[in-house]
């Protein structure tokens, strides 16, 4: 199987491991962050979740400085901002800082879920009531804001992000449903499917974005990015050993329950209901564990079936080190673009 080489990015969520401090899992955000640059990945995503005992990244922007400025060259940024939680202005005037701190370095990915449950997002959001109307609107909102004020000169608002303003903030639309596709496509954005959590729609939106992709000024062309898990160790035993955090993780996600990320069990048997086991695995659709050579061979097959752009990957093990031999491992795979 003969395919072109595509860039590789990653997903982080900054997850706090049993042990181990707040502290801990940023530094380890971090030294994940000078990992893949070092390795060639294109881009490193952190995303926004409150209230979540188990991952730190709710002040989201706060990590994609504390990480851009850790690092040389790699892109830093949001996978995604919830935008529903915040002012479109205030997410503009947040990126632009970020964006003339670290010039041409900055992404910023914009999703409409709540990032964390009904009971936070109402603390966050006070008295806005977001309806599915908004989330285009706010995201037309953000195009101003970055947009040369010479193009918005008769708007007549008077609003400006102050910086902010002309910087041209690359945006990408998050999603995992048609709607966020066919949004995508309309307004001519770069799209990222969270396949490695919500499989169902994958092939549908991708087909849906590239069918209705109309030309903006961001992007001529269709732009699509699968994010998939994937745990890669020395053998297909080791990964799929490890894997087991990850089987943890997804059932704390079922169970709506908080517990840091966990060493791997020796077995996931008696530790959930075969109910919970059917629902991790369907989560779990696009997940990818064993040996390089193992996951290199489903990799290629997963793209050449998918036509992604670029792989976002996600990688929930226990050990920090063994996390960075994962990645180390993928980037060493014949489809991999170094940046």
């Amino acid at each position: 199987m003969t395919l072109e080489k595509i860039p590789f990015s990653v997903l982080d969520l900054v997850p706090v491991t049993q042990g181990n401090s707040h502290l801990q899992a940023i530094q380890n955000s971090l030294s994940l962050a000078k990992t893949v640059e070092y390795l060639g990945y294109k881009r490193f995503w952190i995303s926004e979740h409150h209230n979540t005992e188990s991952l730190v990244s709710s002040a989201t922007a706060v990590l994609i400085g504390y990480i851009a400025q850790g690092t040389n060259h790699i892109r830093v940024g949001s996978g995604g901002i919830m935008l529903p939680n915040h002012t479109p202005l205030v997410v503009a005037e947040q990126f632009g800082t970020l964006e003339t701190l670290y010039p041409g370095r900055i992404d910023l990915g914009l999703g409409r879920a709540p990032g964390t449950d009904q009971r936070t997002a109402k603390a966050l959001r006070r008295e806005r009531v977001e309806t599915v109307h908004d989330f285009p609107r706010d995201v037309m909102e953000l195009e101003y804001y970055f947009s040369d004020p010479t193009d918005f000169q008769h708007s007549g608002t008077g609003v400006r992000a102050i910086p902010g303003e002309g910087l041209e903030v690359p945006l990408y639309l998050l999603g995992s449903s048609l709607f966020s596709a066919q949004l995508a496509a309309e307004t001519g954005l770069p799209y990222a499917f969270a396949s490695h959590f919500a499989p169902t729609h994958l092939f549908e939106a991708f087909q849906l974005y590239r069918d209705g992709f109309t030309a903006s000024k961001q992007l001529k062309n269709p732009y699509t990015i699968a994010a998939v898990n994937v745990i890669i160790g020395d053998t297909d035993e080791e990964a799929h050993f490890l894997s087991g955090s990850m089987k943890l993780f997804i059932l704390n996600i079922i169970r709506n329950t908080r517990n840091p990320l966990l060493p791997p069990p020796k077995t996931m048997d008696g530790l959930w209901t075969p109910v919970e086991e059917a629902h991790a695995r369907h989560m779990m659709h696009f997940t990818f564990i064993g040996s390089k050579e193992t996951v290199e061979r489903e990799l290629k097959a997963f793209v050449q079936k998918t036509k992604a752009d670029e792989l976002m990957v996600i990688t929930y093990i226990y050990d920090h080190q063994k996390r960075l031999r994962s990645y180390e491992l993928l980037s060493e795979i014949d489809i991999f673009q170094k940046s």
